[in-house]
């Protein structure tokens, strides 16, 4: 088998099993391990997967630039966002993070619901400029394009300040070995300091983010008080998460 043939192979496999492991691939074919990990290095680098140890997982969709991540699984971010709403109780204080199903909870809000709303995310911010009984705080420092998220010392500084009651986490990638991932350390970090100044972290997870991963983790699955999800409970990756709260949209 050629190399660019191994490589669509292994990317049907990819898409087949939600996973692949070099081993046992490698045993598959008859060929060296080293041959396999070659093609999936090869893989990574071009943005086919995400490579893990002993093998790869597929690359979230939501890795993709904002404007791209707007038009993907649109009714999926609604539904997760309609459930994610229902946890917050009026007067609360929510810590919200950016991205896009963040900005579909804004759009979720009831316009009567009474509470504050802590964001990093300038356009979540000014999503809820209109909203008459939300009291709005957002915190500054250097603006991260890609997410459109304001991150860096400045922003963790003024995290540190908050005491919140629920945190709605936003990540990339939900997996049961990978953990709760994203695509940048810095964002990863700040997601972190978040989620450690509220009572409750539940994470914004539509279905094309349920079995795959980015390359830095921001919280081991179990850290997090539940996962709100429009994916299918038989989905193999639910499946294995035993000890996490799951709330199906």
């Amino acid at each position: 088998m050629l190399a660019a043939e191994r490589r669509d192979y292994l990317l049907t496999r990819l898409q087949a099993d939600g996973k692949l492991v070099a081993k046992d691939v490698a045993a598959e074919l008859g060929i060296a391990e080293d041959s396999i990990r070659r093609d999936l290095r090869e893989m990574a680098a071009a943005g086919l997967c995400q490579r893990v140890y002993g093998g790869a997982l597929p690359i979230s969709p939501a890795a993709a630039d904002y404007a791209t991540r707007t038009t993907v699984a649109a009714a999926g971010k609604e539904r997760v966002a309609r459930a994610a709403v229902a946890l917050i109780r009026p007067g609360a204080t929510v810590l919200l993070d950016g991205g896009t199903t963040a900005l579909a909870v804004t759009a979720a809000l009831p316009e009567d619901l009474e509470a504050t709303i802590v964001t990093h995310s300038p356009t979540v911010a000014s999503a809820l400029v209109s909203h008459p009984s939300v009291e709005v705080y957002i915190l500054g420092g250097r603006l991260f394009k890609h997410s459109a998220v304001t991150s860096g010392a400045a922003t963790a500084e003024a995290a540190r300040r908050v005491t919140a009651d629920l945190f709605l986490l936003g990540v990339t990638g939900v997996h049961h070995e990978a953990g709760l991932t994203t695509g940048d350390a810095d964002e990863a970090a700040m997601k972190r300091t978040l989620a450690s100044r509220a009572a409750d972290t539940f994470v914004l997870a539509s279905s094309e983010k349920i079995g795959a991963a980015s390359p830095f983790e921001v919280l081991p699955v179990t850290d997090v008080s539940g996962i709100i999800t429009d994916a299918t409970p038989t989905h193999p990756v639910l499946l294995e998460l035993h000890q996490t709260p799951i709330l199906y949209a």
